[in-house]
C-alpha cells in the first residue's frame, strides 16, 4: 500500500510529524507491505538562500512579528521536538531555498535511498546548521548514506520535472500546509498528529487495501 508524504526540509513540524509517523509504524506489523514516498513541497518557493540571516530574524520579518516573539516560537517548537528525541539547534539553521534538496530527494527515490537521505537532510538542517542549498553539502550528505552521482545529477536539470510535478499535484489536491500524509489515495492526515491517529488511519487504509487486493 502506498503512503505519500508531502513535506519540506525546512518545516519544523515535518520532522516532528515524521517521528510521530515512525512511532505509529513501530506498532504496525505489516510495514514491509507499505510503500512510503516523500513528495516535494516548498513552503516558500521564492526564498533566497542567505547564510548571514538568522532564522529568528527571518521568521520575524516573514510573519511580521517582533524578534522576541520569533525567538519564543522557535524555542517552543524546539521543546516539542525534544520530546521526540530531536535536537533542534535553530540558532545555527541556515535560511535556504529547498528546491535543489528536493531534486536530491527525487534522485534518491530512484535509487531506493530516499528514506535515508530524507532523514539526513532534516538532521543536517535542524541540528547541524548545514546549508541545504549548497551543492557540496548535498554531495557530502549523499556520500554519507551511499548515494552516488549526486554531483553529476545536480549539475544538470535531472529530476527538476519530478519536483515540479509534485508541487503541481499538491496544488491540485488542495494541500496548503505540510506535513500532509495520503494513504492509498483514500485517506489523508494533515499536520504532525499523534502516533495513535496515524496508527488508526494506517490500519484502516491497509485493511481496505488488502481486502481489495484479494478480490
Amino acid at each position: 500500500m502506498k503512503i505519500e508524504i508531502w513535506s519540506d526540509i525546512v518545516c519544523p513540524f515535518c520532522y516532528i510529524g515524521k517521528r510521530k509517523f515512525e512511532k505509529a509504524l513501530q506498532n504496525f506489523g505489516s510495514d514491509k507491505e507499505l510503500d512510503i514516498i516523500y513528495k516535494s513541497f516548498q513552503l516558500m518557493p521564492d526564498i533566497q538562500t542567505d547564510p548571514s540571516l538568522s532564522i529568528d530574524d527571518f521568521l520575524a520579518r516573514e510573519k511580521g512579528m517582533s524578534l522576541e516573539q520569533a525567538r519564543e516560537l522557535n524555542r517552543q517548537v524546539s521543546q516539542q521536538a525534544a520530546t521526540l528525541g530531536l535536537d533542534y539547534q535553530l540558532d545555527k539553521a541556515v535560511v535556504a531555498n529547498t528546491f535543489q534538496a528536493h531534486r536530491l530527494l527525487q534522485y534518491a527515490l530512484s535509487q531506493n535511498l530516499q528514506q535515508q537521505i530524507k532523514e539526513r537532510l532534516l538532521q543536517a538542517y535542524f541540528s547541524e546548521g548545514k546549508n541545504i542549498d549548497d551543492r557540496d553539502t548535498l554531495v557530502q550528505l549523499s556520500e554519507e548514506i551511499g548515494l552516488k552521482e549526486t554531483e553529476k545529477v545536480l549539475a544538470g536539470d535531472q529530476f527538476t520535472a519530478e519536483v515540479k510535478m509534485d508541487l503541481l499535484e499538491a496544488r491540485q489536491l488542495g494541500i496548503k500546509g505540510v506535513p500532509f500524509f495520503v494513504f492509498d489515495r483514500k485517506y489523508a492526515i494533515s499536520g504532525a498528529q499523534e502516533p495513535s491517529v496515524f496508527q488508526d488511519t494506517i490500519s484502516q487504509a491497509f485493511e481496505e487495501w488488502k481486502s481489495e487486493a484479494f478480490q
